[in-house]
Parts: structure tokens; sequence; C-alpha cells
């Protein structure tokens, strides 16, 4: 069956892809409540069927922020695996051809498998191109952002903590310390080099 894009596996009509201003919904959870079931009970769902278009049963595709202050564009979060018995968090992101993440640096950490498509990512003081399969890991207090710079959608899987510092965004001298290097300024203007 071929489904669109834009469509769920039972056709509703998925949320378009988020920009900052969309960032207001509450924390996703791989877990569902019972009918009927207090709102602090939930029932933990051995199985999540995967559809073609990277999504999965029973999880909510939210927006990829829910802080006002942080620029974006055109991305998408799933949480796949949330619970307190967990120490990490395991997270579907999907940019959109053109999107971006933010460009921000916290104590945690990341590791990235890119699932789908292909871009570039900043971390440090490095510009990569990125594949599908590729692995990236964001050492603490590393400015990172992610870009789908070639055309396609970029998605990936993102493990962090379960929890975790805020992040901080860069201030004017960061980012002028960032475009000092030719190909991070390149990058922040969408146009990566090989």
């Amino acid at each position: 069956m071929v489904r669109s894009a834009h469509t769920k596996p039972h056709g509703e009509e998925r949320p378009k892809a988020a920009s900052r201003t969309m960032a207001k919904n509450a924390a996703p959870s791989f877990e569902t409540r019972p009918a009927g079931a207090p709102q602090d009970e939930a029932q933990r769902l051995p199985h999540r069927a995967a559809h073609d278009d990277f999504r999965w049963d029973g999880v909510e595709m939210r927006p990829y922020k829910e802080d006002e202050r942080a620029l974006y564009k055109s991305i998408t979060r799933q949480v796949l695996f949330s619970d307190p018995n967990m120490a990490g968090e395991l997270r579907y992101f999907e940019v959109a051809p053109g999107g971006f993440s933010t460009l921000e640096r916290h104590d945690h950490m990341h590791a990235v498998l890119i699932l789908r498509g292909s871009g570039h990512c900043l971390v440090g003081d490095a510009v990569k191109s990125l594949e599908t399969n590729d692995l990236v890991t964001v050492a603490p207090m590393t400015w990172h952002q992610f870009r789908a710079t070639k055309g396609e959608p970029l998605g990936f899987l993102c493990m962090v903590n379960a929890e975790r510092d805020k992040p901080q965004l860069p201030s004017a001298e960061d980012v002028a310390r960032l475009r000092k290097h030719p190909a991070i300024a390149a990058f922040l203007d969408n146009k990566p080099k090989a």
C-alpha cells in the first residue's frame, strides 16, 4: 500500500513538520492508558508495528521542541521509548528538506543513528556529510545541529539520558566565533561544502 508523506497509516492527516511556533505540547510517552484507567496508570505495549513512512503504532508525532527560544525549521519528533524504569530515551526525528534542528549544546550526550536520507551535521568545529546508517556521537557541551541539505528528508534515531539538562542556545558571540570557520559559516547558511 502506498501512502502519501502527509497521511497516517489509517488515512488521517499527519501534522506538518514543526517550526518554532508549534512547540507547545506536553512530553510524550510510549505508554498508553487502558480504557477507563486513571490518568497515572499506564500499560506498556510489548510491540508496536512499524509503517513504511517511519511511523509506529501508538507513537504520537510531536513538535520538535517545546522551547519558544529555539530556532529550528521543518522537523518532527516521535518518542519511541520513554519509561521511568529506563535510564535513557529513544526518539526519532525527521527533518524535511531544507529544515534543521536547533543549534545548541548541553551537559548530556546524544547517540545518533541516521535511519533515513542524508544531510549534514555540525558537531563541535566539524561539519560532516551524513548518509543512511551513519553514527554520530555528540559529546557534552558540544555545539551541534542537523540539517537536511540534500533535497530529501533526514530521519534519525537519537538516544539520550531520560533525565537531562535544558539545552543552551548560542549567544551572538558564540555564533560569531563559529562563523570564523568557513565550513561552519557555509553550513549555518544552509550551503554546506561536500
